[in-house]
């Protein structure tokens, strides 16, 4: 490991990728890392090596000045935060590189080496339980080819993206890729995974508010994922009742008979102090009016004009979501579109 280590720091760029599994846990296990300097390709086993021994592979990628190549890689740096606590940098995402040269969004690994190179990857194996030891050489074969072609692709999205002048395009995007906050979640902004918020009364609000809070401490601390521990449904449906009492939670039927014995104490002194401070204030966005409505067609069609024009994915200038925030707020809300590579596109199109 300390001799491969040291060969990292050496080079201009690596490919890299891991391999976990999160089924039955909220932090993913950490099974596989896989590098390729484009001449050698490395699996390291997560599993075997304890924490001491991983240490030099991610010093290695933490201090190397080396240009670090995911694919899609939101998932492998949460990885690195949660070993690190930071994201390698710089980074280079070859699906963000695909994109912006037109090959479409979200352009799966496969798809893109395809596309790219030609090369049909076996998929037979994308079901692989990475914690299983030992694997199989089909399944280590499998692995590095993550990395092998990643090598291969890098390059060639390197130059066409300085070709046609977009290299600072993807480097302004992997910058705010690579800010291991993204990474954190903090259990008061839990909420924010909920859906359709905004359409609850304010005391439902708080409530849910409150309940996704202490969904994700638990979940934290007993390393479980968050569904296991309260899912959406049911902290939708005790958030809308709001009951005051244990009896009235079980009165509910929402909670399995464990959950309701282990947690609904808790769950009643969550809600009580919730509806203790809460307030008037909506939390979310108020509902768009049919103006507004209109307003937000227009301007999403005018996107994808400029996008088709661009050879960009539309929704790589910008989201419905933040399209709604722009017109709610007359444009001064903080979405990537009056900002950087966006707002040379279509930052004239920000309504004032």
């Amino acid at each position: 490991m300390t001799i491969a280590a040291e060969r990292w720091t050496r080079t201009d760029w690596l490919a890299l990728d891991t391999e976990f599994v999160r089924e039955t846990t909220y932090f993913p296990r950490l099974c596989l890392v896989q590098a390729s300097d484009g001449t050698d390709n490395f699996c390291i086993d997560a599993i075997a090596l304890d924490a001491d021994s991983l240490r030099p592979m991610f010093d290695a990628f933490a201090g190397s000045a080396a240009t670090k190549v995911f694919h899609s890689a939101s998932q492998d740096l949460e990885i690195f935060v949660q070993h690190t606590g930071a994201c390698p940098r710089p980074l280079f995402d070859t699906q963000l590189a695909a994109a912006l040269l037109g090959d479409g969004d979200q352009l799966g690994y496969a798809a893109l080496v395809e596309k790219r190179l030609g090369v049909q990857l076996d998929k037979s194996l994308t079901r692989t339980d990475w914690a299983r030891r030992p694997l199989t050489a089909a399944e280590l074969a499998y692995a590095a080819d993550d990395v092998r072609w990643l090598a291969e692709l890098y390059p060639r999205l390197r130059d066409e993206l300085a070709t046609r002048g977009r290299l600072a395009w993807l480097e302004e995007d992997c910058a705010r890729l690579a800010d291991a906050d993204r990474y954190r979640t903090r259990p008061e902004d839990a909420w924010r995974r909920l859906k359709g918020l905004a359409r609850l009364p304010a005391p439902a609000q708080c409530a849910a508010v409150a309940l996704a809070a202490w969904r994700e401490r638990v979940a934290q601390t007993r390393d479980r994922p968050r569904k296991w521990i309260l899912d959406d449904n049911a902290l939708y449906r005790i958030a809308e009742r709001i009951p005051q009492t244990e009896a009235q939670l079980a009165e509910l039927s929402v909670l399995p008979p464990k959950t309701l014995a282990r947690h609904a104490a808790e769950l009643v002194a969550v809600l009580a102090e919730s509806a203790a401070t809460a307030t008037d204030v909506r939390i979310g966005e108020a509902l768009l009016d049919n103006a507004q409505k209109a307003r937000v067609q227009a301007l999403l069609g005018q996107l994808k004009q400029r996008a088709e024009s661009a050879g960009v994915p539309p929704s790589l200038l910008a989201t419905r979501a933040d399209v709604e925030a722009l017109v709610r707020l007359n444009g001064s809300a903080d979405v990537l579109l009056i900002r950087g590579w966006r707002r040379e596109i279509a930052g004239d199109l920000v309504p004032d």
